[in-house]
């Protein structure tokens, strides 16, 4: 899977709704996107990342990085993907070039490292990343995927995703892009059923999949693929034969979505799982979507009463189990420095908690979704397009947050500001996601919030009292 200029610059921003892709209006020229960063420049990551999250929470898939060993260290690891079955995903595979395999060409050692990973993990497929080092010492791995893949009679499909060439967000479409060309549509269900739908966007980090799927099983409708989290090789390739896909990460995944819509005539609908308005608008969506397939039938009437019937009897349980945590949280101010869906679906989760949310991030964010976190905010909230912890610390400052929610990069920042910090990034290791998810996160907040620690680091420091009282 080669990658022109153009190609990267069509998958940097095609069917994201950004600024740039707006039609040319007065006869003015039409702007260009952003360039890509430099390579060296510190830019949140690089595509090679990018597409390992894309790609690397397929369970029963081999994932062999063609460089050298530090590479695979970076990514691997780092994001709470969780499985229900082959955990061999979660083995790092590298080819390990030396300073001489750099000099000499490492395609030899590609093409033995493939084989052996066949002979002695028999994988459903493997994906094999191409890294900085082998993109600029010209190893032709595409053309050694093609080779070994009818020796081991396994799908080798070539990620052409190196670090230079821009940011995660292109690495993450990039990763979609060769699950579009060489997996979806390669296979075929069982069966199949009226109520099939995929979940586009979702990698399961610490298990959030889990907490959903329960829902859609009871209304009867049936996850027919996972894009990508908890997935199977085999359950992608044929995720054509869906009947709806439900996008969760619109800036990452709305690619794949337009895609499947122009070649496979599946329709989609762009939601969230975090909070409770959020997730019973989900549902609601979800069936009205399939309910219009259906028609004025009795199964599409029974759907959608069976779907009230559910919101209503989890939202009334919720209500009760929230009770003495939305008492502790009202009034309580954050400060949100997220990306993509989470920046704004957080927000509304906030709010169920009677919590505010004071100054939020919009990056990674499209221009839709830019407007809503706008919106959300209010008048009086801030916009966050950057977050240097001395940003940070400002903006926690003027606005007296009570707690700092951001990736786990950001968590010294809040110990320097001396108030809590709450992960919400995919290093964290609890599921915020559906009704047990707002559970879970309303516990999480609580005892961030109430830790005794804190009376004791906002105390002045024995040597500071006793200056003080001399004085």
């Amino acid at each position: 899977m080669k990658n022109s200029q153009e190609e990267i610059n069509n998958t940097s921003c095609e069917n994201t709704s950004c600024e740039h892709q707006q039609p040319t209006l007065n006869n003015q020229k039409k702007p260009t996107c952003k360039k890509p960063p430099q390579p060296g420049a510190a830019q949140g990551n690089c595509p090679f990342e990018g597409a390992m999250v894309a790609i690397g929470p397929i369970t029963d898939a081999a994932h062999l990085v063609h460089g050298p060993a530090s590479c695979t260290r970076n990514p691997w690891g780092s994001r709470g993907s969780l499985s229900s079955g082959s955990k061999l995903y979660q083995i790092g595979f590298t080819t390990d070039l030396s300073e001489k395999d750099i000099i000499f060409g490492g395609e030899k050692k590609l093409y033995q490292s493939i084989i052996d990973i066949a002979n002695r993990y028999n994988p459903a497929a493997i994906f094999v990343y191409a890294t900085c080092v082998t993109a600029l010492i010209g190893d032709d791995i595409e053309r050694i995927c093609k080779a070994v893949k009818s020796q081991i009679n396994i799908p080798v499909i070539y990620i052409n995703a190196p670090g230079f060439i821009g940011s995660k967000n292109l690495g993450n479409r990039i990763g979609g892009d060769a699950l579009l060309e060489y997996v979806i549509g390669t296979g075929t269900p069982e069966f199949t059923t009226p109520f099939d739908i995929n979940i586009i966007g979702d990698y399961n980090v610490a298990g959030e999949i889990w907490n959903v799927l329960p829902l859609f099983n009871s209304l009867g409708i049936r996850v027919l693929s996972k894009i990508t989290g908890d997935a199977t090789y085999e359950e992608i390739s044929y995720a054509h034969r869906a009947k709806l896909n439900v996008v969760i990460c619109s800036n990452v995944s709305l690619k794949i979505a337009h895609k499947m819509q122009e070649i496979y005539g599946i329709p989609y609908i762009e939601e969230s799982f975090y909070g409770i308005e959020n997730i019973n608008r989900c549902l609601r969506n979800v069936a009205g979507q399939l309910g219009k397939m259906l028609g004025e039938s009795l199964a599409a009437r029974y759907l959608q009463e069976r779907t009230e019937w559910l919101i209503a009897k989890k939202t009334a349980a919720l209500d009760i189990t929230l009770a003495p945590y939305r008492s502790r949280l009202e009034g309580k101010r954050i400060v949100l420095y997220s990306g993509g869906v989470k920046s704004w679906s957080i927000i509304l989760a906030a709010k169920d908690l009677g919590m505010e949310v004071v100054a939020a991030s919009d990056r990674k964010n499209t221009a839709d979704e830019k407007v809503k976190i706008k919106q959300l905010l209010g008048q009086e909230g801030i916009v966050l397009s950057k977050g240097s912890p001395k940003a940070l610390l400002q903006v926690l400052k003027d606005t007296n947050a009570d707690i700092l929610v951001a990736g786990a990069s950001n968590q010294y920042t809040a110990l320097k500001a001396r108030i809590p910090f709450l992960d919400i990034n995919h290093e964290r290791h609890h599921a915020y996601a559906g009704y047990d998810g707002m559970v879970e996160m309303a516990r999480e907040l609580y005892e961030a919030l109430y830790s005794p620690v804190w009376s004791q680091v906002r105390k002045p420091a024995p040597w500071e009292q006793k200056i003080s009282d001399l004085a």
